[in-house]
């Protein structure tokens, strides 16, 4: 299959908006240039992203070393499109780039643990303390807690040193 009629293959039935059009193209050259085995298209509509949000998809051979260790090559990625795709005074749309679902799975993991360990902060009434993590990581374990309510979460710290606490309803900080 061409590299035309690919992209009308991912973009069919789906408007395609000019940032949509400017991320897939720039992670079709990023992974080009980085000689991995692996393409890129719009990520399929599984109810899971919103109507502000461009989400793509790499799948292929190199997934797993386009991911990186800890999602460290992907998260890079996903930074460098969201700087190239937006422009001054165009609406700002959120870019997520995911390789063979490790987002997805990383998110799910994530929030079950933060559940686990919020249950384990109820009960014993201390205070847990995550390592650092990034913005999207902090996002699912406050969301993940949000309903739960013998516990609260806060975020401590900043840049990259940013931490959250699973704190007891109870417990005074």
């Amino acid at each position: 299959m061409s590299e035309s009629s690919e992209n009308q293959a991912n973009t069919q039935d789906r408007p395609v908006d000019p940032q949509a059009e400017r991320s897939l193209a720039f992670v079709r050259m990023l992974l080009q240039r980085m000689q991995m085995d692996a393409e890129v298209s719009f990520a399929p509509d599984d109810g899971e992203g919103s109507v502000d949000e461009i989400r793509l998809e790499i799948e292929g051979p190199d997934a797993g070393r386009v991911i990186g260790k800890r999602g460290a090559v992907l998260e890079a990625i996903q930074y460098l499109t969201t700087r190239i795709a937006h422009r001054p005074g165009d609406p700002r749309k959120h870019i997520a780039v995911d390789a063979e679902g490790y987002r997805a799975r990383h998110e799910d993991q994530l929030a079950e643990m933060a559940q686990k360990l919020a249950a384990r902060v109820a009960q014993e009434g201390k205070i847990i303390t995550f390592d650092p993590m990034n913005a999207r990581d902090r996002r699912v374990v406050h969301m993940a807690l949000k309903e739960m309510t013998s516990v609260r979460t806060e975020s401590h710290g900043e840049g990259p040193d940013r931490r959250v606490q699973i704190i007891p309803v109870k417990a005074s900080t």
